[in-house]
């Protein structure tokens, strides 16, 4: 095991960070057609929701979804739990519970140790555990870079589907997870994070997003989406374009990993970073003179992010207390949205 490679020194990218461009997925899928041909598909492709969802009869909905990266850490297990954890979300951010899982694995052979690969098997298989799931199948290819992820099935009440478009005028915006995790990343592919460092990102990337499940069974919670490849920015933005709103969002109350701040402004990002703000950066007014490194803090790339909740602001305090009563002390009001055009206002 000691000689061979570190994961990330197998891969171009890890994590979100290897999502495509928001530019370029919008591109790819212009175009397809649209769910009103299968009246049944509630959420298909037209608002970039977390997942697909199909309602089977009238207090049914099944949710799929599939979820697959590079690894952004070397130990293979960790890896495994996070590309679990992150995978699991989307079902998570619609409002819905698990049911069981299939394993994505693309391994190279020729270079992996056969007891790295059944570590990240392992690892995932633990996080499923612990969201109280089977790992019921999947598939493996021989790959030049290692891929892990899983497909994921759950499923929902018609009345607790929870989608990214559904914010109102007035609702208080909660973030539940610090922001950093690309950020922590560019810093590990360089060698400047210490252990400490990487079993935070770690820690915040393996919290499974279950209250996402339990705060679909509030009225008040109107939204849900997890904050992932394309950061707070490019999340917020779907948001605002499927509900037809203008998010504003408080730079001073956004939630950070302890060293987020102190490595963005080292000069630690990533490529997704540079290539979110070129994709979006169009529909976003920030302050005036903000300093670049504190614009990569908004674009930087989330792998298993937290959950963006838009809630009637009447609910907002007693939200965010249950919220970090689930177990997410970083849980934080960072903004409300609002009748305009579709975008964003950081202030």
């Amino acid at each position: 095991m000691n000689d061979q490679p570190g994961l990330t020194s197998l891969a171009h990218g890890g994590g979100c960070g290897c999502k495509l461009a928001p530019s370029v997925l919008r591109e790819l899928l212009a175009g397809q057609p649209l769910a009103q041909a299968f009246p049944q598909l509630l959420v298909g492709t037209e608002t970039s929701d977390d997942a697909a969802v199909y309602q089977v009869d009238e207090s049914t909905c099944v949710i799929a979804t599939t979820d697959f990266f590079m690894p952004m850490v070397d130990d293979p297990r960790a890896f495994g739990r996070i590309a679990a954890t992150n995978a699991i979300s989307d079902i998570y951010a619609m409002g819905g519970r698990p049911i069981m899982a299939l394993a994505i694995l693309g391994m190279p052979i020729d270079k992996l140790a056969p007891d790295q690969i059944r570590e990240i098997l392992e690892g995932g298989r633990d996080i499923c555990h612990q969201a109280g799931i089977p790992v019921a199948g999947g598939h493996s290819i021989d790959a030049p870079e290692p891929i892990y992820g899983l497909a994921v099935i759950g499923l929902c009440h018609p009345s607790e589907l929870r989608r990214n478009a559904d914010a109102r005028p007035g609702d208080a915006l909660i973030l539940t997870k610090g922001l950093g995790v690309g950020i922590y990343s560019a810093a590990i592919k360089k060698g400047a994070l210490d252990q400490a460092g990487i079993d935070e990102m770690v820690a915040s990337a393996t919290t499974l997003n279950k209250v996402g499940a339990d705060l679909a069974k509030r009225a008040d919670v109107h939204a849900l989406t997890d904050v992932t490849g394309f950061g707070i920015l490019g999340h917020g933005l779907e948001i605002a374009r499927g509900a037809g709103l203008r998010l504003r969002l408080r730079l001073a109350d956004l939630p950070l990993l302890s060293r987020a701040a102190e490595l963005a402004e080292a000069g630690f990002f990533t490529g997704a970073s540079v290539r979110n703000w070129a994709a979006y950066g169009a529909e976003v007014a920030l302050p005036e003179g903000l300093a670049d490194w504190r614009r990569h803090l908004l674009t930087d790339p989330q792998t298993s992010g937290g959950l963006l909740v838009a809630v009637a602001p009447e609910a907002a305090d007693a939200v965010l207390a249950q919220i970090r009563a689930a177990g997410f002390p970083l849980a934080a009001s960072v903004g409300h949205a609002e009748a305009g055009e579709a975008g964003i206002v950081v202030e």
